[in-house]
């Protein structure tokens, strides 16, 4: 089945499953990470004072550069393990994702810049926000061209350049926008106090909106790219396995509601997390298991037995470590950011 000897057969089937989870855990580390800071940097220029501008900055200073390490992670896998998916991902989404790099590198730049500044801080805000929101609106339309699939010929890339550019991976784009708006926002609530605080929450409640809308219209459109997603989910007896799904988002989506209104802390940004990873696990019950939409499976990608194996034995100290020093770094840093930014910063 997989060209392999007998001994081989059980390791050709079961290290692509292992590989393409813990890729997804990282991409999903990635997202929710990087999300609330992108996030920030959204919310940013609608911010109308300087000081809220440097207490929502500051609130993921100790931490941003940390939370991209999951993107390089999940980059790095890709290339090792999957390289038939890399060798056709990359042609075909080549504009995005050098766009959402340079914005990176922008927002990055911004990031160190505007603490030094004095004259020029409005230009580096500016440039945290665009930056910011350039980068998430490259990563939506990324997944939007993910989802709808790529013209390849099992080991190539075959499309145009601009194929990824679709009504679809637009709204995508749009969508994931308003999701890490709302992240940002109720990372917001949880860090800081006053009337910060009560802004961010008005915020969240008008991104909880807009998100709440764009995972209902792509939930819809995403069933009729392709034949197959839409019998997955709509086919008894999945349909019954699978309507715990989008009924838990709607519970999640209506907490999150009640947490905003009855002044919550902690709660709002949790159930936020938790709509991204429900959402997450409804496309990759849509897509599963492919490495490359519509017909590269994730055994047909993979590279060979050894060179998976001899991979997931670095995956495998590296994850741990990067979970240790994360957490960490979020536990010295849990408190609330201080309304006037004096030395450390935090209370």
């Amino acid at each position: 089945m997989f060209g392999y000897g007998t001994e081989y057969e059980g390791l050709a089937f079961w290290l692509p499953l292992i590989w393409a989870g813990a890729l997804a855990f990282a991409v999903a580390m990635y997202v929710i990470a990087d999300g609330f800071d992108l996030g920030i940097g959204i919310l940013f220029n609608a911010a109308r004072e300087e000081n809220w501008r440097d207490r929502m900055m500051f609130s993921v200073a100790p931490i941003w550069d940390g939370n991209q390490t999951w993107l390089v992670l999940g980059g790095a896998g890709l290339f090792a393990v999957f390289h038939i998916a890399y060798a056709i991902l990359m042609p075909a989404l080549y504009v995005p994702l050098i766009a959402m790099l340079i914005a990176l590198i922008f927002r990055g730049v911004a990031f160190e810049f505007r603490f030094k500044a004095d004259s020029s801080k409005r230009i580096w805000d500016h440039a945290f926000h665009y930056g910011s929101l350039v980068a998430t609106f490259s990563q939506g339309v990324v997944l939007g061209a993910f989802v709808q699939g790529f013209s390849n010929d099992g080991r190539a890339f075959t499309g145009r350049t601009f194929d990824f550019l679709t009504p679809f991976s637009v709204l995508t784009g749009a969508s994931l926008v308003a999701g890490y708006g709302l992240l940002g926002a109720t990372w917001c609530v949880m860090k800081t106090s006053g009337e910060l605080e009560l802004w961010a929450r008005r915020m969240a409640l008008r991104f909880l909106v807009g998100v709440i809308a764009a995972m209902a219209v792509v939930s819809l459109c995403v069933p009729f790219l392709g034949r197959e997603i839409e019998l997955r989910w709509f086919s008894w007896p999945n349909i019954a396995y699978l309507a715990p799904v989008p009924l838990l988002t709607a519970l999640a989506a209506f907490a999150l509601y009640r947490g905003l209104q009855n002044g919550s802390r902690r709660t709002p940004f949790l159930l936020a997390v938790a709509l991204f990873l429900l959402g997450y696990l409804g496309l990759a019950i849509s897509l599963f298991p492919y490495a490359v939409p519509p017909n590269v499976t994730v055994w047909q990608a993979a590279n060979t037995v050894h060179s998976q194996l001899f991979a997931l034995i670095g995956f495998a100290v590296v994850m741990p470590l990067m979970l240790i020093y994360t957490g960490y770094a979020y536990w010295v840093f849990r408190g609330k950011v201080a309304e006037e930014i004096t030395g450390g910063g935090y209370h």
